[in-house]
């Protein structure tokens, strides 16, 4: 018997790895939230994870004076020995950390760091816990490399940071990695001495788990807040540890994208394979500006500090006002996680009812036309994310718009 096994060689199938992951929602949001506003729609986004701010002039200055010089071609891989030297003096300098030159690494961007870490140290079937609420890449990256993530909630109550408990529990013979993002993607929520020092016992006892720490927003803080980072609270934590940042959040470099990280040498030469077969070195350019970030005068970030502030206050006020919504104070970052559980269950004008956060942030973009993030985005339910990274002229009008569409909620 013959079968007709005919196969279209133009359809596509895409690998198992990705089967469960997609587009971000947050760029999901954005691009909604931006046809609306090419049909003329008033749309405010409150969702972008980038400064306002420009980059610093002296920055840009470095750039053009590379350029100049010719300094277009490949660097080292991971890395030119100048901006190694730079990251080093400035974990010496600012977090007390000694790291060599060699277990320092730079890629393009942090994502990158910790997509080339996972990748050259997960197998299938290691176990990543992550606390929730977490920036949405965080478990995607973990899933594309073939481990597991396990997803440890962490709500309001228990100030969106993870518990000595809720990590012993956690912890598995199959545990590769625990995650850390101090200041907080999405919360604001940050970590001080005193929280990490019984989550550092715990890990004490378990030599098989390593640590890794994003410390991307480690220059926004508030209050009198002191940033601290892991390693530079127990040493013996540091052959175990990655501790990750990067220029784009301090030094208003997003597009730049240059991210770097110190670590074990074994473990920075690994990820030196990764990066080998992946982009190569990252941008010559974006590494001398870069140098001169570090290097350069740092008495603006205490001036953007202040402005991120007034701006939290402002929010975090208006927030608070409206019945139904409730919103913790962030340590840091550019970021409130407010809480929308008083308005589930309620219907909106068109008679829909609000089943959940993403139904909250729907009908906040199509009644108020401002896009925020929903909860669910980021692991945790029911809350929205607003980023408050813009002018405090369309805060105000945008938390304005979201008070009145609250009050006609039924």
């Amino acid at each position: 018997m013959t079968m007709n096994t005919q196969i279209d060689a133009t359809s596509f199938r895409p690998a198992s790895r990705i089967a469960s992951i997609g587009v971000s929602k947050i760029l999901q949001i954005g691009a909604r939230a931006n046809a609306m506003k090419r049909d003329g729609l008033p749309v405010i986004i409150l969702g972008a994870g980038e400064p306002d701010f420009d980059t610093p002039d002296n920055v840009k200055e470095a750039a053009k004076a590379a350029i100049d010089r010719g300094e277009t071609k490949y660097t080292a891989l991971d890395g030119t020995p100048e901006l190694k030297k730079a990251i080093a003096a400035k974990f010496q300098r600012e977090n007390g950390i000694d790291y060599a030159l060699d277990e320092i690494t730079v890629a393009t961007g942090a994502k990158q760091i910790l997509f080339n870490a996972f990748m050259a140290s997960i197998d299938p079937g290691d176990e990543v816990i992550i606390p929730t609420p977490y920036w949405t890449s965080y478990s995607d990256i973990v899933e594309i490399c073939g481990g597991v993530p396990v997803l440890i909630p962490c709500d309001a109550e228990v100030g969106f940071r993870l518990k000595a408990d809720q990590l012993e529990k956690a912890i598995t013979p199959r545990t590769r990695w625990v995650l850390f993002n101090s200041p907080s993607n999405p919360s604001g929520a940050a970590y001080s001495e005193a929280d990490y020092r019984p989550l550092i016992e715990v890990l004490l006892r378990y030599p098989h788990v390593w640590l890794m720490v994003d410390d991307m927003y480690e220059h926004i803080v508030y209050d009198g807040f002191k940033f601290v980072t892991p390693v530079a609270i127990e040493r013996r934590l540091k052959e175990r540890t990655l501790t990750i940042n990067g220029v784009s959040k301090a030094y208003a470099m997003t597009g730049w994208r240059i991210g770097y990280s110190g670590g074990p040498k074994a473990l920075i030469k690994a990820m030196a394979v990764i990066q080998s077969q992946a982009t190569s070195c990252p941008c010559s350019v974006s590494q001398a500006a870069s140098v001169e970030a570090l290097n350069g005068p740092q008495d603006f970030l205490k001036e953007r500090q202040a402005s991120f502030k007034h701006r939290r206050d402002l929010v975090v006020s208006a927030l608070h006002a409206i019945p139904g919504i409730t919103c913790r104070v962030p340590e840091g970052a550019f970021y409130t996680f407010a809480g929308c559980g008083g308005v589930i269950g309620k219907t909106t004008p068109k008679g829909k009812r609000i089943e959940a956060d993403s139904d909250f942030t729907d009908y906040l973009l199509e009644e108020a036309h401002v896009a925020v993030v929903p909860g669910s985005a980021f692991g945790l339910s029911p809350y929205f994310r607003i980023s408050y990274a813009t002018s405090e002229t369309e805060l105000a009008e945008a938390l304005r718009r979201i008070s009145e569409a609250c009050s006609k909620l039924q």
